[in-house]
């Protein structure tokens, strides 16, 4: 029977507040005068959601919002891109849908998150067979789902079984342990798609070719993002060095999801490992043209000059990867 989404996703939702121009140092009690300020949709989940649609794969997408007007933002912003959110629940609580306040310091950034509704979301929120009705199911943010992440094994068992595929971006542990159902779910995932950081402290590594080493003995795909340097893949014991594409940063604010969405629409497609993050590499780049994590992919015309990319060279240019 054919799959109702090319995607299904279970995840936090909420907007980023990004602030430019602040000190990396910051007094109390002073009142400190940013120079720009953004107002994006965030969340790893929601963003990711958005730039598969954007380009091109159908999505069904469940979360949980607050009774607020964040929420509700937030949600228009999918809906503007045709992503599926007829199992999305709003919430009576009391609980607002979660916030993230961002301070760019040339780069590097201050991340503060209220998670808000994010972190209430339980297993009797997921619809199964709504889910299951994806050829491949996402989660990001494992650590920031305090009451899912129990049930997160039955449940990846339960859409393995299904005949779905699998993958798992972990972001950050906000606690730094790296445990809970952290190993239980790698066992079990198609891909596996950290960043180099995140591979180092999961395995316990220094290095981000020994991670990658570490993690390719338990799952079959290990796409590793390395900032602007690209990306490291590898399946079984072949490897590939990917290099990012060159372009001049505005924000990388949403890199890492976009580079995930560009990764797992090539995959979809059959594409080999090397010609996913080629695909990845150039998903990444075009989300750093704009403020936040996928105002770049509510820009048509940047949207279809990847897409054009991709249709002229193939997402599989393998001159843009290196073997090693």
């Amino acid at each position: 029977m054919k799959s109702q989404f090319d995607v299904t996703i279970a995840g936090e939702i909420n907007l980023d507040l990004i602030l430019y121009g602040l000190p990396v140092t910051m007094p109390l009690e002073r009142e400190l005068l940013a120079t720009d300020f953004r107002m994006t949709l965030g969340s790893s989940s929601a963003v990711l959601a958005h730039n598969l649609a954007a380009l091109g794969v159908s999505v069904g997408f469940i979360t949980r919002i607050g009774n607020d007007a964040l929420g509700e933002i937030a949600l228009q912003r999918l809906a503007e891109k045709g992503v599926d959110l007829t199992r999305v629940k709003r919430m009576d609580s009391g609980t607002p849908t979660g916030v993230t306040i961002l301070l760019n310091h040339d780069g590097k950034r201050h991340i503060l998150t209220f998670p808000g509704t994010m972190s209430e979301m339980t297993a009797s929120d997921l619809d199964i067979v709504y889910l299951a009705s994806g050829r491949h199911f996402h989660l990001s943010s494992l650590f920031l789902h305090k009451m899912l992440q129990p049930d997160l094994p039955g449940i990846f068992r339960q859409l393995k079984a299904r005949g779905l595929t699998l993958s798992l971006d972990t972001n950050d542990d906000p606690e730094d342990r790296w445990g809970g159902a952290l190993h239980d779910l790698l066992s079990m995932v198609d891909i596996f798609l950290p960043n180099e950081d995140e591979a180092c402290r999961i395995t316990g590594k220094t290095d981000v070719e020994g991670a990658l080493e570490a993690l390719a003995k338990q799952v079959p795909l290990v796409a590793v993002k390395c900032g602007k340097r690209g990306s490291i893949v590898q399946t079984g014991s072949r490897r590939w060095e990917v290099p990012a594409q060159c372009v001049i940063p505005v924000d990388t604010i949403g890199a890492g999801d976009s580079f995930n969405a560009g990764f797992l629409s090539a995959y979809l497609r059959g594409e080999a490992p090397d010609a996913c993050a080629v695909f990845g590499n150039r998903a990444a780049a075009l989300s750093t043209l704009c403020p936040g994590g996928t105002e770049a992919f509510r820009d048509s015309m940047l949207v279809r000059d990847l897409l054009a990319q991709a249709d002229r060279t193939g997402a599989g240019d393998r001159s843009a990867s290196q073997a090693i």
